[in-house]
């Protein structure tokens, strides 16, 4: 009953009522997509490989980096998360975030869902570490089945990495176009928000003029739907695909 009434009110917050009415139009118009996704499996299953060996292949030394300050990462995240007992959901490929943050020397990432901020601390630290200044701009829209939720937004973030952290809390529709204006050339674009195959359509068009041809982009999720298939497809690009915790993330960058 505390849910129901938490998402009714939160709702009519700001934007929020906007944003939800979209998402639930996307679901019910998308629902015949659902009958793909034994098709969509099959293909990223065919396609997936390490995301360890890949890391190594590339720079081993950092690899080894990556896996220390993830378990670290995780190792602070699970306390926090312990005391606040909720479910803020899971991160995405954290480790494979962190490692090509600090491999490209990013200076400006963008994503898309935040939640409990496990992508987005991983991001901060390798940001930090690379010692240049480096800022995240982060899209999200809050989990309304809790009270106060916009509080909940990248929990598990460190305090001192959170000035090099913008954090918009509007949904994509609202916050993409804002970031885009905001931002130069996006060296790493990490997709992990709506999962329907037109919300990540916009995010791309959105975020189109940011995107240069040396930009790396990752997508959560793509066992989901075809749209990282037909992307790839349709633009020609070279691309990997890793399984992480049971799902499965797509990669596209210049150095594959």
């Amino acid at each position: 009953m505390h849910k129901i009434f938490n998402i009714a009110k939160n709702s009519f917050k700001r934007k929020n009522i906007g944003v939800m009415l979209s998402k639930v139009f996307l679901r019910i118009k998308e629902r015949s997509l659902n009958k793909q996704k034994t098709d969509v499996m099959a293909w990223c299953n065919a396609q997936a490989e390490s995301y360890e060996d890949f890391a190594k292949s590339l720079n081993e030394t950092l690899w080894t980096e990556t896996q220390d300050a993830c378990e670290e990462i995780k190792k602070e995240a699970d306390k926090k998360l312990a005391v606040l007992d909720m479910d803020l959901g899971g991160g995405g490929n954290y480790p494979v975030l962190y490692f090509l943050t600090r491999h490209l020397s990013a200076k400006t990432v963008v994503e898309t869902g935040v939640a409990a901020g496990w992508s987005s601390q991983a991001i901060l630290s390798a940001l930090k570490k690379n010692k240049n200044e480096g800022q995240l701009y982060s899209s999200d829209f809050p989990y309304f089945r809790y009270a106060n939720p916009e509080k909940l937004v990248g929990y598990v973030v460190d305090e001192d990495l959170k000035n090099n952290w913008h954090l918009f809390i509007d949904g994509d529709q609202n916050n993409l176009p804002e970031i885009s204006q905001k931002t130069g050339t996006i060296d790493l674009f990490h997709y992990d928000s709506d999962k329907s195959y037109n919300g990540r359509e916009y995010a791309l068009q959105t975020l189109e003029p940011q995107l240069k041809k040396d930009s790396v982009v990752i997508f959560d999720d793509i066992q989901d739907n075809f749209h990282f298939k037909d992307y790839v497809e349709r633009n020609k690009l070279k691309y990997k695909i890793f399984e992480f915790e049971g799902k499965y993330i797509g990669l596209t960058a210049p150095f594959l």
